[in-house]
């Protein structure tokens, strides 16, 4: 049976390390300062023979309902009520204080199995403060230290006394689900049904992307307000929508690099690029009241150089004045701006109405299957026999570029390989030519398309000409 344990603790005990060392990833963002984690984080995690979720937490502070450190405590308390039980981590250097005393009450009326752990625990200047967390009433305290990865073996047992059931029934191990084989005979897809379809969303600070999440959703699972910036990690979320399955990913607003000193924010930019490279689908969300500044074009540019399928979100547009006409003009500005991704879909939202939200997850999964695509090679000839018999390749130093065949060896993205004579010479608004008659004849709007060359040997290169 599945369980989940949540890490609780005030600011800068060690929550996101051992979150991290538990996962194996260095998936939360970790830094000397207090308040690095905002919104709580789900990790699969691993101890012994244990597989459970790990759910890291914001550091608990006493401060109003209505406050930045308010909303985040209600986000740990969430974690704590959807939790089977509690890791209460304390710093034991710095010992038991009276912050600690008051939340230790807190996660003492969830009325769930409390771990309490001693972090930082290495040598011996945290002795004092372990001998003072069975004070606390939660039980023996378990002395760990989660960057140098001692005290584990501890942690295990404490889980398999604190949750007996779950974990007796934790021993059998998920049957593999084989990956199904595919055939290219035709056309058609490379899509995994057993597999969630990853995106994320990603955008200039304040574009609304947190707001637009929890409506999809329907909670208030990630943290927001009106402070720009308020999002650092990049929490990923599993939910179904409409039977798919789905894992998406709310990261932090994307400043241009130059404006970026802080190293906090420089971290949080690195995990929104890494959940870019990890996902399959990027909704690229532009605030639609000012959209299709040089920083959203940097970010969608950037999304489709990483090669993945690409949908443009225009958040807040309840506030637009006469939608339709705007709605054309922005589809016509895509395609002039963007021609690397030419009909990428563009979709009208409101993440505070929930207008759209439908018409978003359904561009995103269309643009998904689009992604995956692959052409069968015998459609592909004939329309590039065609396609060369109007507009021949130009000549180069008096010989004609010779193009004799096409194949897609790969999708995700869709890619493909020219063979011919004296390729290295093709031009690349040719190739760009290429590129927008297969995007526009094999309808792959909105994802980008790859094209390399092979050179085919000349059989009689180097030998003499007959006189």
């Amino acid at each position: 049976m599945s369980f989940a344990i949540a890490i609780i603790g005030r600011p800068n005990v060690g929550k996101s390390t051992l979150f991290n060392r538990l996962v194996g990833k260095k998936l939360a963002l970790v830094d000397d300062r207090p308040g690095v984690t905002r919104d709580r984080r789900e990790g699969d995690a691993r101890l012994g023979d244990l597989n459970f979720k790990i759910i890291d937490t914001a550091g608990l502070e006493e401060s109003s309902p209505e406050t930045l450190t308010g909303r985040m405590r209600a986000q740990t308390e969430a974690a704590i009520m959807s939790a089977d039980a509690v890791i209460f981590m304390i710093d034991s250097r710095a010992g038991v204080t009276p912050t600690d005393r008051h939340f230790a009450d807190l996660v003492r009326r969830a009325d769930k199995p409390v771990i309490p752990v001693a972090n930082k625990a290495e040598g011996k200047a945290g002795n004092d403060g372990i001998y003072e967390v069975f004070g606390l009433g939660l039980g023996d305290p378990v002395p760990i230290s989660a960057e140098h990865g001692e005290g584990m073996s501890d942690l295990y047992e404490a889980i398999l006394a604190a949750l007996p059931e779950q974990t007796a029934l934790n021993d059998e191990e998920d049957e593999e689900i084989a990956r199904p084989e595919f055939g290219d005979e035709e056309d058609g897809t490379e899509l995994d049904p057993t597999k969630p379809l990853r995106f994320a969303v990603v955008g200039r600070p304040n574009a609304g992307k947190s707001t637009l999440l929890n409506r999809i959703l329907g909670e208030e699972r990630l943290l927001v307000g009106p402070e720009a910036g308020i999002t650092r990690d990049a929490i990923g979320v599993d939910f179904e929508w409409q039977g798919r399955k789905i894992k998406m990913f709310d990261t932090a607003g994307l400043r241009r690099r130059a404006n970026v000193q802080d190293k906090l924010e420089k971290l949080a930019n690195s995990d929104a690029l890494r959940a870019v490279k990890f996902a399959e689908v990027v909704v690229v969300l532009l605030d639609a009241t000012i959209p299709f500044e040089k920083q959203d074009l940097t970010i969608t540019d950037l999304v489709a150089r990483e090669g993945r399928a690409l949908v443009i979100g225009l958040n807040k547009w309840d506030l637009i004045p006469e939608p339709g006409k705007k709605l054309h003009e922005l589809r016509e500005e895509a395609d002039r701006l963007l021609p690397q991704i030419r009909g990428v879909p563009v979709v009208p939202v409101s993440g505070l109405t929930g207008v759209g939200i439908p018409k978003l997850m359904e561009a995103i999964n269309r643009v998904h299957e689009t992604w995956n695509k692959r052409i069968s090679t015998g459609r592909l000839n004939r329309w590039l026999q065609t396609t060369v018999d109007n507009t021949p390749p130009p000549a180069v130093s008096g010989w004609r570029i010779k193009i004799r065949y096409m194949t897609q060896p790969k999708a995700r993205p869709p890619q493909f390989v020219i063979f011919g004579n004296q390729l290295d010479a093709l031009p690349t608004s040719y190739e760009r030519f290429l590129i927008n008659g297969i995007r526009e004849t094999f309808e792959l709007p909105g994802v980008p398309i790859r094209i390399s060359k092979r050179t085919t040997k000349n059989p009689f290169a180097g030998k003499p000409r007959n006189k």
